[in-house]
């Protein structure tokens, strides 16, 4: 079968009853064949100790209007490629819709006409209206998504908590203590070798570890529930500079720089004066390093986060984030975040967030937090994302993550990751839920504003390949 879409969006001006009517065809994108067609680490199988976070035939299936049914409207045209199956946070929605009527205060959010929206023999036929209040600005590109993808988006001060949904999670209290560590000081995920790496400084030196976990292979003698992953490989770099700084409570992270290299960074906050950090650059290819010492003039930040490995529970502390060359640490007065070049100290930018953030998890508080996390080239934090042009989003800072301490590593549209809170362990699985079902370039842009009505018809119907 092959799906053909078609949209009719109508404008109409409330004063003088003018309407401008726009028809478009979609291209399809595999992002509804990944979620079907994937089953990375098994997450369609019952798995030793697991919790289901959505049951598939009432939360996706049928497939119209829950794995496709929201829409996202944006302000500029999408890629149109089978796998352009996200949008880059350059070009984030500007509006969205739903399959249920929006009864929250989101202006962004549209609602579904439950009445003329339904079922055909060969589809569905979705139609979507905006208030005058609703949806405004330039709308240059539309695309189908998810149920929940439509609800929020990425999220909005009136919710977030629909981007990421529980697929799954596994628990892992099998594991020793030693084990559990590997996984939650996890780095890098390569989806495609079915590899993980761990990194964390001990004694002396920054130990990294290479460990095949099943993803999409499975040997002879493994299972699906992380008790029998295997260590391939165990390195200890010794470092002269860079260590995990403070006393009681050890603080640092590493982060992938998604540019052939692992960053190490140290610091202990400090609410005035200068701030002083070490840092570590390895090359992942051959685990070559260089290091060094940095003090930031008038920065004032907080700690990039914590590790403590001689708990009775592991414990990990995410509180930083790695996009395109620059570390971004919050403002010890939780107002801004501090954007540094890790090639360049000098070249430090406090990004103001015009609020002063609650800086709290993506998760509930716990023996593991993770604050900040990389989607796509979007940071996303407890209530704010930051575009890639540091555009600054504020969010309602909704409880997202199951119990964290690994950033999120994302594969298509999954998103996977370990944590653990005071003897709870858990690696979880997610839905990254407002992905591109269709992309819907307009022939030109159109321009929503509180003077005009907005109704879009979506016909999807499935056609017989010839």
């Amino acid at each position: 079968m092959r799906l053909k879409g078609t949209m009719t969006m109508e404008l109409m001006d409330v004063n003088t009853g003018e309407v401008e009517t726009v028809v478009e065809e979609n291209l399809v994108t595999n992002a509804v064949n990944h979620i079907f067609g994937l089953n990375p680490m098994g997450v369609f199988y019952e798995i030793g100790d697991s919790i289901d976070g959505i049951k598939w035939q009432s939360g996706l299936l049928p497939i119209c209007p829950n794995a496709i049914g929201g829409i996202l409207l944006f302000s500029k045209a999408l890629e149109e490629n089978v796998d352009n199956i996200y949008s880059l946070s350059d070009n984030l929605p500007v509006a969205y819709a739903s399959n249920n009527v929006n009864s929250t205060a989101n202006v962004a959010r549209g609602s579904m006409n439950l009445t003329e929206s339904k079922a055909l023999d060969n589809g569905y036929k979705f139609v979507w209206e905006f208030t005058p209040s609703q949806g405004n600005g330039t709308i240059a590109a539309a695309a189908l998504t998810s149920a929940q993808g439509g609800a929020n988006a990425y999220g909005s001060q009136v919710n977030d908590s629909s981007t990421f949904l529980q697929l799954k999670s596994i628990k892992l209290d099998g594991l020793s203590m030693a084990k559990q560590l590997v996984l939650f000081e996890a780095v890098e995920v390569d989806f495609e070798k079915d590899l993980l790496y761990s990194i964390t400084y001990q004694d002396t030196g920054v130990r990294i570890r290479k460990v095949r976990i099943p993803i999409f292979s499975i040997g002879l003698n493994e299972k699906l529930d992380d008790t029998t992953y295997t260590v391939l490989d165990d390195q200890v770099i010794q470092t002269s500079t860079f260590k995990f700084l403070g006393d009681y409570t050890l603080y640092g992270e590493f982060l992938d720089g998604g540019d052939g290299y692992w960053y190490g960074v140290s610091n202990e906050g400090n609410s005035s004066g200068n701030a002083a950090m070490v840092w570590v650059k390895i090359k992942k290819e051959d685990y070559t390093m260089t290091e060094g010492e940095w003090t930031l003039s008038n920065a004032k930040l907080m700690d990039v986060g914590n590790r403590d490995e001689g708990s009775s529970f592991p414990e990990r502390v995410l509180k930083c984030c790695v996009r395109k060359g620059y570390l971004y640490v919050m403002a010890y007065n939780k107002k801004g975040i501090y954007k540094i070049n890790l090639a360049n100290s000098s070249d430090v930018t406090l990004i103001d967030f015009g609020f002063t953030s609650k800086w709290k998890p993506l998760c509930e508080t716990g023996t593991c937090e993770v604050y900040m996390t990389l989607i796509g080239d979007l940071i996303v934090g407890g209530d704010f994302q930051v575009t890639v042009e540091d555009k600054v989003i504020p969010t309602q800072g909704s409880f997202r993550l199951n119990d964290a301490a690994t950033p999120l590593f994302q594969y298509k549209n999954f998103l996977l990751g370990w944590g653990g809170s005071y003897g709870n362990e858990y690696r979880t699985m997610y839905l990254l839920t407002p992905y591109l079902a269709s992309i819907n370039n307009l022939s030109s842009a159109v321009v929503k504003t509180v003077d005009k009505t907005m109704k879009i018809t979506y016909t999807l119907t499935e056609e017989a390949v010839p």
